[in-house]
């Protein structure tokens, strides 16, 4: 059955080809990004892959929380049913992450973001649908001032504490839906796979895109994944496995909701 499925940070690496995988497979796609030039020749290349399903398009910053969740309240007023969410957008580094609520827009975009658009639209997902975070093998123990914008970190440590962090609310969302939400799971899809972040971090080529893209495919759709809510996937071994230990620690996973919801409160709409 064709489900409609909405990819954040589809205009170029892994969202890009993980949307032509999905378009070929016959599924409608809402393709988000946030420069509309870019996601013009997004679904232009993704249209081109032939497939019956439908192509649409959405903007907006989510470095912004307030402008994340106006687009989850867009697509919530527009009516159509999402079946399967995954949020693929992420940063590495950033000239200057400082946003002008005074938070670390790579924390911003890495984990709160992706929180708003899981719980905002898990109740029109349904219990039959599906949310995949885009995790990572780097993973640290997070800091919660870090989070809050209290202190900046270097790149690559924003990074590891930012992916743990959505390894972290992806376990407790899954807890606090049950059986009456959707499914929920977060997925290292690859170590240095060849996205623009990969060369731009490390000057490197990196390894073929589509290691990443034919495993949010498979999270996204595949029977496989139906009962993996809660659980963690790393692709660098193809199969489930425990995350950083912090992941699987519910008083701490309850603790970052709990920050995290704070500052959704304090800075959004």
């Amino acid at each position: 059955m064709n489900s409609t499925i909405l990819i954040t940070g589809a205009t170029d690496g892994i969202g890009l080809e993980t949307a032509k995988l999905l378009r070929a497979q016959g599924h409608n796609l809402l393709l988000h990004g946030r420069s509309d030039a870019k996601l013009t020749v997004a679904k232009q290349a993704v249209m081109a892959i032939g497939g019956q399903g439908q192509v649409a398009t959405i903007n907006a910053d989510l470095s912004s929380i307030a402008a994340t969740q106006q687009m989850a309240q867009e697509i919530l007023a527009d009516g159509t049913k999402i079946d399967v969410l995954i949020n693929n957008a992420g940063v590495f580094a950033m000239a200057d992450p400082r946003t002008s609520d005074g938070l670390d827009a790579r924390f911003v975009v890495n984990v709160i973001a992706p929180y708003i658009l899981a719980t905002e639209l898990a109740p029109s997902l349904g219990r039959t649908g599906r949310i995949v975070n885009l995790s990572s093998a780097a993973q640290a123990p997070v800091s919660l001032s870090v989070l809050a914008g209290k202190k900046c970190l270097s790149d690559n440590d924003a990074y590891a504490q930012s992916k743990l962090a959505l390894t972290m609310w992806s376990r407790h969302l899954a807890d606090e839906l049950g059986d009456a939400g959707p499914m929920v799971v977060a997925v290292n899809p690859g170590s240095l796979l060849g996205s623009k972040m990969v060369k731009e971090a490390y000057g490197m080529q990196g390894k073929d895109l589509s290691i990443g893209a034919k495993i949010l495919a498979r999270a996204a759709t595949s029977e496989e994944f139906a009962s993996a809510s809660g659980r963690y996937f790393d692709n660098d071994g193809g199969q489930f496995r425990n995350p950083h230990p912090d992941a699987l620690d519910p008083t701490k996973n309850a603790a970052l909701v709990e920050k995290i919801e704070g500052i959704v409160s304090a800075h959004g709409q």
